[in-house]
């Protein structure tokens, strides 16, 4: 119990300063919406791949049914990112409320680390929902030139960042 107590307590202590220095970080460093999710959890192409599809409509050769199907999916997604990240920000400033005296409640503080997770877990389930809704709308064609496309901006993306590296 003890151990566990401790594992916790170390939890909730290292949490706070990583929330602070997130909210005094850039916003193209921290993401944003759907994006900033998806990084957690590697999905960050394939978060990136609905705004890819309307994007480039054309090049996919997507049917007017496609885009008006794969549309709502993603203004529901985008609508759902903005709404998460608010409800984060408020509940790491509601942690941050909870550990500012010195003898801190570790029972809050533990329910409003949970309570972030659960966030965070609930929005990467609903991006694979969506994402599984609009790969079901494209067609296998469609799905191979899509990755195509996501893996040479990805790599756009990791030969851009060596670049500033070195700089």
């Amino acid at each position: 119990m003890l151990k566990a107590l401790l594992t916790l307590g170390l939890m909730v202590i290292f949490a706070f300063p990583a929330f602070a220095q997130m909210k005094d970080m850039p916003m193209e460093h921290r993401g944003s919406g759907h994006m900033e999710m998806c990084k957690m959890c590697n999905m960050e192409g394939q978060g990136d791949m609905m705004d890819k599809c309307l994007e480039h409509a054309a090049k996919l050769g997507l049917t007017e049914d496609q885009i008006n199907k794969i549309k709502p999916i993603h203004l529901e997604m985008e609508k759902k990112a903005i709404r998460n990240n608010a409800d984060l920000k408020i509940a790491e400033i509601e942690l941050k409320e909870i550990m500012e005296v010195k003898d801190f409640d570790l029972e809050k503080a533990t329910a409003q680390v949970k309570k972030i997770e659960d966030l965070k877990t609930a929005h990467h389930l609903g991006m694979l929902n969506a994402m599984k809704e609009i790969r079901s709308i494209l067609t296998d064609e469609q799905f191979k030139k899509m990755k195509r496309m996501m893996q040479m901006e990805m790599e756009g993306h990791e030969s851009h960042k060596k670049m500033m590296k070195k700089k």
